[in-house]
């Protein structure tokens, strides 16, 4: 997944809403979201290769996603990033234990950004990247993250979203069409607001859009994640190929 945005407590009527955006290769075999046969207290989509997922939530109020970190320097990781997702919504330890433990053994995975969450009698969520120390536990407002560290630098795709869905969210009544709508944009950043990450020209601004389109590689689903007051979850997600 190659977008997340997601506001926490700071709209009384959803304690959360998390818009998604998943980029992969078109070839690469996906489950869409669903309730998982061999763990049915999950819903979520599902990697076919790996076996993981990259956005899901349980019937217990727990969430959890991920995002690549672009970094195509560093070799690839031995493990599937999907289940650092997967094994949180398994497990039942709580958000900031379970990412101490995913931190002592993070760099078996190539380069990632993980949110997980308890929106119960906890709530509270956490965000945890292995391109740098420390677990933050996020505090009340709107946040965006794509394929670098959570708000840094503000990449163009992020600020764009940022500011699309704090618009929205001033109504208390938004659709999730409307969400899925600020998902589906196909406009590129600028020549000028480009990051250099190691990519070819072309291909860092192909990438540079919040929904991706190239022959072999692009966002595969959109999805609206929201738990309403009284902690309920819902997924609605879209695919596309």
């Amino acid at each position: 997944m190659c977008l997340i945005l997601f506001a926490f407590d700071c709209v009384p009527e959803y304690p959360l809403i998390l818009l998604a955006n998943r980029d992969e290769f078109y070839a690469r075999p996906t489950a869409p979201a669903g309730f998982w046969e061999d763990f049915p207290n999950i819903y979520g989509g599902r990697d076919l290769v790996g076996g993981g997922t990259w956005l899901g939530f349980t019937k217990k109020g727990r969430f959890a996603a991920i995002t690549n970190y672009r970094d195509p320097g560093i070799p690839e990781g031995t493990k599937s990033r999907g289940n650092l997702v997967a094994d949180f919504l398994k497990s039942d330890q709580h958000a900031e234990e379970y990412l101490a433990k995913v931190q002592n053994n993070s760099q078996q995975y190539s380069g990632f950004n993980l949110l997980v969450g308890e929106i119960n009698d906890r709530r509270e969520v956490f965000y945890y990247s292995n391109r740098r120390k420390g677990i933050t536990k996020i505090s009340p407002g709107i946040y965006g993250l794509s394929n670098h560290l959570l708000e840094t630098p503000p990449w163009p795709k992020v600020r764009k979203g940022k500011e699309t869905i704090g618009e929205l969210l001033k109504n208390p009544d938004v659709s999730d069409d409307s969400l899925l709508a600020l998902l589906s944009d196909e406009s590129l950043a600028a020549d000028d607001e480009l990051l250099a990450t190691g990519l070819p020209f072309e291909k860092e601004k192909a990438l540079s859009a919040i929904f991706i389109r190239t022959p072999d590689y692009g966002t595969r689903s959109s999805s609206v994640l929201r738990c309403d007051r009284e902690l309920r979850f819902s997924l609605k997600e879209v695919s596309f190929v």
